[in-house]
Formats: structure tokens, C-alpha cells, sequence
């Protein structure tokens, strides 16, 4: 019998990823099965019965078919609901349903023939009894639940009345929307259904995971994220999709577990942009999150002291010119009754006027500043000092002839790192020793430009003498268990000012944190990027909810900004902890300016050796479409070079496509995708190497 057999192909590819093979028996949708193509072997999910053989036209032979060489049926198959997940978002992401679908499964599973699935199920079924017997043994030691809030309570009245659907809790940095997250897993648990909780970074798992093992000790709970072992996160996706995890947590990659018995998805930091896929296919884990729960009928929370633009203005009702597609539950206050940290400006064009210019760019931090954070160390409690920018310094130049110690294969500059007397492009990777002199003039005196995280823990240990100083970056964190080590550490108390990336800024629950600095944030406010003003914001609000967690020393935490531009509305909206007239101000000038969520955006970008070549690529394809009646509804702007425009000698340019209307962008993306195949396919100096199709574009 014919079956069709769904495997893993390109878009631009000229078979179709769905191909008929001849079985033994009627497999049932969502088997995964072996099947060769071409002169490989690879994976498949049989997605239904193939097509009936085409009535002989006496113009040929009739139509040879393959046939299946194995069926994996010691594994459940994959359920209806998941495979219309992959179906949408290939479809909605212009991505194939094979590169979607198989990319959504374990690197390790894809691999394993009939024999191996079984040895590996039989290791799962021991992994799993052995997991149930802790879970027994840890279940009669479970302690007591917290008593909740009125506002959490009150939540939970409210999510229990509701139909299954979206809900936007949006609560104050320490409000407790974690507690209302696991009260909420806890009835779904009790009534049989599994949970899948989402985080939008690897680093936030280790703390969360240990609560939620704390909290629910007779539950199997895994991880699914890239920073597992292939034979980890195999064993993580077999439990969930056999039904034996009750509880999985995973960055963006777990939005696509099989879950037979799903009921309750949350997504923690909804507002962050790293649930954005950046490669591949470019899907988005909340929106998908979003689909997924209205799809099976489960609730979705979306957790947030600083919802994302688009989540605020579903969650607002139409009176208020809102979408009115999400319900809102709000948690303004935090527990114990402690104060949101006071925000503290720090007005650097004041101390230059008064100290000169000079003074402020070579001291990090401003005299108000620094006494703030010495009377933090006199009562024993601890700082943090955000700086965005890792390494010691993001330029390396000469006082002599102005060399500067630029990439010779990307359009940027190599940071220097002193760790390792290094200067490390950030975007190829192309590192180098410092050299001894100037390689343009000879000069030896090299001097470092501006300041990086490495620099500021340098100034800041001479500025506070005796003082414990830790640093949390991606270069101090790249051996596996440092980042919870350092972690650590910070809760023990062993580590008095800590400087970091905003990968501290988020989600810690650091309990003698009394003060947070961010010493250089205003970049930010004039740059290229209309969700910019969004993100300071975001980051800004949630570094500063790091302070002050602990009600009995919330009174006395504060927020400091050294700002050049003290009086801007941004830092206004912040002293006020106004999240909502914030985000009505950014909206108003969004549907002023046309821009999401008032209209619907896809980014194509091209890359090739030249930028003359990209560009070409882009107008071809735009050039198509100006006779397409799709084209009417959609405006496409001339090609630009990528902000940054060369990456590893490679060129690039994107092109923007925006719209009014969602469904009139995607059927000029549907139609495109044979034009830009086409193009692509153009041999000679003018070819792309790469293409890529960004929709609902994060990063433009």
C-alpha cells in the first residue's frame, strides 16, 4: 500500500518533502519510519495514505516507488495535534513542512534505526522506573505551600473562571508570578495533564528546575534545551512524548515536545526577544505558544513585569484601542507588601559641566554613585552594575596615527580581551594576540577605547578596595556548572558588587541586593531600531527588579541611571515604575509611524560575496511582483545593506515587506517563494550564497 511519507527537505528544493513509498501495512499517521532518498537512508513521519497511481496514459511506464525500510512503531506515533503545530508553522513561517517537522525532533532520534529505538526505550523504561521510585520517596517530604497573596489569590480565582485561552498576567518584578504559575500546574497536574513551562534562556533553567523539583517531588519533570548532552535531551523528549514527564521546561526548541496530555503552557518573560528563532526556520516560541494552547484548548500564560508591545496591546480591550484577543490579570504590588525599588538618575551633562568631560569618561562610576554603593558594603548588602558590552574594551587603538583594531573580515571591531591579551571579533570569531606595537605606524603605546565588563570590574575593585567583586558575562561563563557556581555564590553572599551582561538582569531572585546600576544605557535611545525604547526598557525594569526582593530591605533599594539625557520621557515613565503609560506613549507613536502591531512585517535577507550581488538578488525578486494583484496591499522598501553589513567576508543586504493586513503580506510571501528560489538559483559573480525570509522580523 501507498503511504505519504513526509521528509526532511528545503523549501527551495525541487521534490516535494511529502513522497509516496510503498508499505507493508497502513502505519498510522505520525509513525516515524526509515525510507531512502536518493542514496541515503533518512527519518520520516508517515503524514497519511499516499496518492492513487495515476491512470496509464500510454505515454510511459508506470511510476516505480521505494519502499519503506523500516518502521520505528516501538515508539507512540506523533499525535494530530503536533503535526498541525508543524504544519503552521511552516506554513506561517514560509519554511517546509519537512525542515519544520523533523527539525523539531532530537538530533540523536532522527539517527536510530528500529533496534536502536528499542535498546534506547528499554534504557528510558529503567531511567523512568528508577525516576518514580525518588519521586515516591520525595513525595512524603514535600513541604508546606506558601500562603498565598490576595493578588495571587485572586489571580487564581480569576485564571479558574476562565475559559482556556491567552491570559497576559502582568505583574511587578517580585509580585509572585511564579507561585500563581505553580498553583496553577498543580490543578492541571491533579487532573491529569502535563505542563510545559518556557524560559527564554538556558541560564534561568537550573533555578526554576530546582523549584519546581522542590515544589512537586512526585512529579517527573525534564529539560529541553540546546545546552544538554543529544543523549539528554532524547531521554526529555521520549518522556514527554510517551506521557511519562509530567512537567517539561526548556528555552524556545521545547515549544514543539510532544505532549499526548498537554493542558497548561506557560511562558515566562514573555517580552523576551530570545524566544525569536534567529536561524533556520525563524519561528517565534510565544506566538507559536499562543497557537498552540488556542489549538488543544489549553490556557497559555504569558508572564511579564514588561510585556512586549504586541502582548499589551492583544491584552487591551478595544474601548481602549486595544486587539482584545488577550485577557489580563495584573500584580502590581510585591510580596510582603516591599516597595518597588526608587529609580535615581544620575545627570552625567551636570557632573561635566561641573567637573569637566574628562572626569566622567574615565571614572565608570559617578560620585553619588559610588557613596551609594559604599554605604551597600557598610551594611553588608550587595550591588550590581549592568553593562551590556562584554570583553575590556570594544576598541583597541593608537594615540599616534589613530589605528584601530578593526576586523579584516566583518564590518566591526575586535574587542580587546586583557584576560587573554586577545582581540576577539565578536560576530566571525577571528581572534588574535595584541600585538607588541601598532601594525600601521609602529607605535607601542595602544590604548583601550570605551569600557567593557572586563574593564569595569577592574576600575570598580580600585574604586571600592576590600570589596568582593564577581563578574557574570558570557566569557566567565562558558565552562559548564560556572554560571551556577558564580550564581551561587551571589546567594551565599561571597560576593559584595557584581558586574554583568544583562544575563543577570533577569529572573534571579538575588535576596541582599539593595542597589542596581546601569552605568551606560542611553545607546540605546537614539538607535536605528523602533523597538529600542521597548528593550531599554524592559531591561532597565527588570535589572532593577533584582533589588529589593526581600520585603524587610525593599525600603531601601534603589535603581541608579547615569544618563546623559536625564529629562527623557523613557527615564520619566521608569521613576514612575509606569509600565502602562509607557507602553501607551510607544504605541500611539507606533500607529502614528504604521508599525507593529498596527502593521505586519517580513525581512528578506540575502547574503553573497559581494554587496552589488546581494542587492541585485533583492531587486530581482522585488521587481517580480509589480504586476501581482498580492503586491497592491504590500509595501516593499528598496534594498539596504545590513546593519552590519560584512560577516566573515561574506556581504549582506536585507529588504523590508510591511502591510496593513496579515493575510495580504502572506499571500505575497506564499506566491514569492518560487521567485526567490529562482533567483537563487543564478550561477556567475551575481549568485547568493544564502537567503533567508525573517517573518515578523525582531531584528531589523
Amino acid at each position: 500500500m501507498r503511504l505519504k511519507v513526509l521528509v526532511d527537505l528545503p523549501r527551495h528544493s525541487p521534490l516535494d518533502p511529502l513522497l509516496d513509498y510503498l508499505a507493508p501495512e497502513a502505519w498510522p499517521a505520525g509513525t516515524l519510519v526509515r525510507v531512502p532518498l536518493g542514496r541515503r537512508e533518512v527519518c520520516g513521519i508517515v503524514w497519511g495514505p499516499g496518492d492513487e497511481p495515476a491512470s496509464p496514459d500510454g505515454e510511459g511506464g508506470a511510476v516505480v516507488l521505494r519502499e519503506i525500510a523500516q518502521a520505528l512503531d516501538a515508539l507512540p506515533p506523533l499525535g494530530e495535534a503536533w503535526r498541525r503545530l508543524a504544519a503552521f508553522a511552516a506554513t506561517y513561517y514560509q519554511r517546509s513542512l519537512g525542515e519544520v517537522a523533523l527539525g523539531a525532533l532530537p538530533p540523536d532520534l532522527r539517527e536510530l534505526d528500529a533496534t536502536q529505538l528499542v535498546r534506547r526505550l528499554r534504557r528510558g523504561d529503567k531511567l523512568d522506573r528508577e525516576a518514580a521510585k525518588a519521586a515516591q520517596a520525595a513525595s512524603a517530604e514535600a513541604p508546606p505551600l506558601p500562603e498565598p497573596s490576595d493578588e495571587q489569590r485572586e489571580a487564581l480565582v480569576q485564571l479558574a473562571a476562565m475559559p482556556p485561552g491567552p491570559v497576559l498576567l502582568f505583574g511587578a518584578t517580585g509580585s509572585g508570578k511564579t507561585e500563581v504559575y505553580l498553583r496553577e500546574a498543580a490543578r492541571v497536574l491533579a487532573a491529569g495533564g502535563q505542563v510545559l513551562v518556557l524560559v527564554p534562556e538556558i541560564n534561568l533553567t537550573p533555578q526554576l528546575e530546582a523549584r519546581l523539583a522542590t515544589r512537586f517531588p512526585g512529579r517527573r519533570l525534564v529539560s529541553l534545551h540546546s545546552g544538554l548532552t543529544p543523549a539528554q535531551r532524547l531521554q526529555g523528549w521520549l518522556a514527554a512524548h510517551r506521557g511519562r514527564a509530567d512537567l517539561v521546561l526548556g528555552t524556545r526548541m521545547a515549544i514543539f515536545a510532544s505532549l499526548p496530555r498537554l493542558g497548561l503552557i506557560v511562558v515566562d518573560e514573555e517580552h523576551d526577544p530570545s524566544y525569536k528563532q534567529q536561524e533556520g526556520a525563524r519561528y517565534s516560541a510565544r506566538d507559536l505558544a499562543v497557537w498552540r494552547g488556542r489549538a488543544e484548548g489549553v490556557p497559555v500564560l504569558l508572564g511579564s513585569a514588561t510585556p512586549s508591545l504586541e502582548s499589551w496591546h492583544n491584552a487591551l480591550p478595544a474601548a481602549e484601542g486595544g486587539a482584545g484577543r488577550y485577557r489580563r490579570l495584573d500584580m502590581p504590588a510585591r510580596i510582603g507588601g516591599g516597595a518597588l525599588p526608587r529609580v535615581r538618575t544620575v545627570d552625567l551633562a551636570r557632573i561635566a559641566a561641573q567637573f569637566g568631560k574628562r572626569a566622567v569618561y574615565s571614572q565608570p562610576l559617578a560620585p553619588p554613585l559610588l557613596e551609594a554603593m559604599r554605604e551597600r558594603l557598610a551594611r553588608g548588602e550587595q550591588s550590581l552594575v549592568l553593562l551590556n558590552r562584554r570583553g575590556y574594551a570594544p576598541v583597541l587603538h593608537c594615540t599616534s596615527c589613530g589605528w584601530k583594531s578593526d576586523c579584516a573580515h566583518c564590518s566591526a571591531w575586535r574587542v580587546f580581551h586583557r584576560s587573554d591579551r586577545t582581540l576577539r571579533c565578536h560576530h566571525c570569531g577571528f581572534s588574535e594576540r595584541v600585538p607588541f606595537a601598532c601594525p600601521s605606524c609602529g607605535d607601542p603605546d595602544l590604548q583601550p577605547m570605551g569600557r567593557g565588563t572586563e574593564r569595569l570590574e577592574e576600575q570598580i575593585a580600585e574604586l571600592l578596595p576590600g570589596a568582593r567583586i564577581g563578574r557574570i558575562d558570557a566569557d566567565t561563563t562558558r565552562h559548564k556548572g560556572s554560571l551556577e557556581s558564580q550564581l551561587a555564590q551571589v546567594h551565599d553572599g561571597e560576593i559584595d558588587v557584581l558586574v554583568g551582561t544583562q544575563m543577570v538582569a533577569k529572573g534571579h531572585d538575588f535576596r541582599r541586593m539593595t542597589l542596581v546600576a546601569a552605568v551606560q544605557a542611553d545607546a540605546a535611545l537614539f538607535s536605528s531600531d523602533f523597538r529600542a525604547p521597548e528593550r531599554l526598557f524592559a531591561l532597565l525594569m527588570q535589572a532593577g527588579g533584582r533589588a529589593g526582593r526581600d520585603a524587610e530591605l525593599a525600603g531601601r533599594s534603589e535603581i541608579w541611571l547615569q544618563t546623559w539625557h536625564a529629562a527623557h520621557p523613557l527615564y520619566a515613565a521608569l521613576r514612575r515604575h509606569d509600565y502602562p503609560a509607557f507602553a501607551a506613549a510607544q504605541l500611539l507613536e507606533r500607529e502614528s509611524a504604521a508599525m507593529p502591531p498596527y502593521a505586519f512585517q517580513a525581512l528578506l535577507r540575502a547574503e553573497a560575496r559581494s554587496q552589488q550581488a546581494a542587492c541585485d538578488f533583492l531587486e530581482t525578486v522585488s521587481a517580480a511582483t509589480l504586476d501581482w494583484p498580492e503586491a497592491a496591499e504590500v509595501l516593499i522598501f528598496p534594498p539596504v545593506p545590513a546593519p552590519i553589513q560584512r560577516v566573515a567576508d561574506v556581504e549582506r543586504a536585507q529588504m523590508l515587506l510591511e502591510a496593513s493586513s496579515r493575510q495580504a503580506l502572506h499571500r505575497l510571501l506564499a506566491r514569492w517563494q518560487p521567485v526567490l528560489s529562482q533567483a537563487a538559483a543564478r550561477t556567475g559573480e551575481a549568485r547568493v550564497l544564502r537567503w533567508a525570509l525573517d517573518v515578523d522580523p525582531l531584528a531589523i
